[in-house]
């Protein structure tokens, strides 16, 4: 049984299996359960681009090699915010159970002779090293150009970017000097996205995006607000310090985003000012407090001057009619 049709019965199953529990009504206000068969349909998705890959591959000639992992060296451009994989990944125990059934794409290393350089398959390759086995791979000619190119087409297939590793992605091909026509085409993309993709990049400091991490479900429209936040120097600090807090680090990369945008977007506290009054002769004397929310005024009286805290009560009224028609002239 190939590796689809096992997927195929295990959809099938589960699809069963949550069908009962919202007819026994086990599900959520009898609402579909959508999470697990979304998910075990994205890997069906994902299932039908690789074996599109292979049968590319096949056609043109090229031949599948098993070479060893450790002769093989990453893209020069870096693509991921998050790409390590562990052993308890799902994703390395399905190569540990059903073996490598896609290959990588990789050429001859242009400077080192003997190794290879991946076009795409980096978490493939990352997988099939902690496991101690031969990686499967096809080796294909390619200039720099068409391995970003290739790169950059693979993971929009698989939409396994988040938007900010596209940003990063399209601001490292431009370090490169890689032209634009060509980042767009490794982008899928046109001239004004990628100028707002690049914008992003340029505009938050890495040490901030390293902290956040890909953010999957953080789109262009919050990465942008960020970047325009942040261009003040004083939010600069803030989203730094957010970055730092205790509780920042157990989040999941969504909520470290949405902690970091919440922290630069709340309105700057005035700071207090302190002031004193007191008259050129008398026993009098004030203290005045403003934060630009409270207005508190303290008064000590002694002598003859100890009637003023009441006769200045009994004048708010006139006070505050004088203020309003003073601001009202000052307006026309």
């Amino acid at each position: 049984m190939s590796r689809r049709d096992k997927l195929t019965g295990i959809f099938a199953d589960t699809s069963r299996e949550l069908a009962a529990a919202n007819f026994s009504g086990q599900g959520d206000g009898g609402r579909v359960l959508a999470g697990p068969v979304r998910t075990m349909g994205l890997a069906l998705d994902r299932m039908d681009q690789e074996a599109r890959e292979l049968q590319e591959a096949l056609k043109a000639g090229e031949k599948v090699v098993e070479l060893d992992p450790e002769l093989i060296d990453g893209s020069f451009v870096r693509d991921r915010l998050d790409g390590e994989v562990t052993a308890t990944d799902h994703f390395v125990r399905s190569i540990e159970e059903n073996g490598q059934e896609v290959p990588i794409l990789v050429r001859q290393h242009p400077d080192l002779e003997g190794r290879y350089q991946v076009a795409y398959g980096h978490r493939r390759l990352r997988a099939v090293r902690l496991l101690k086995r031969k990686v499967r791979a096809v080796v294909r000619k390619l200039t720099d150009n068409e391995l970003v190119v290739a790169q950059g087409i693979e993971n929009t297939a698989r939409k396994d970017l988040s938007y900010i590793e596209r940003a990063l992605f399209a601001a490292s091909l431009e370090s490169h000097d890689f032209s634009r026509d060509v980042i767009m085409q490794a982008l899928s993309t046109d001239k004004t996205e990628l100028s707002k993709l690049l914008s992003v990049a340029k505009g938050i400091p890495s040490g901030i995006v390293k902290a956040i991490g890909a953010a999957p479900s953080m789109g262009r429209r919050r990465w942008m607000e960020l970047a325009e936040k942040i261009a003040e120097p004083k939010v600069l600090e803030t989203a730094r310090n957010a970055i730092q807090k205790p509780e920042f680090g157990p989040l999941s990369s969504d909520e470290r985003f949405m902690l970091v945008l919440a922290e630069v977007t709340k309105k700057p506290q005035r700071e207090q000012t302190v002031s004193e009054w007191k008259p050129h002769d008398g026993k009098v004397a004030g203290r005045i407090k403003d934060n630009g929310k409270a207005y508190t005024l303290s008064l000590k009286t002694a002598g003859a001057d100890e009637g003023f805290g009441a006769f200045l009560t009994g004048r708010l009224d006139d006070l505050y009619a004088d203020w309003q028609a003073s601001s009202k002239s000052k307006q026309e």
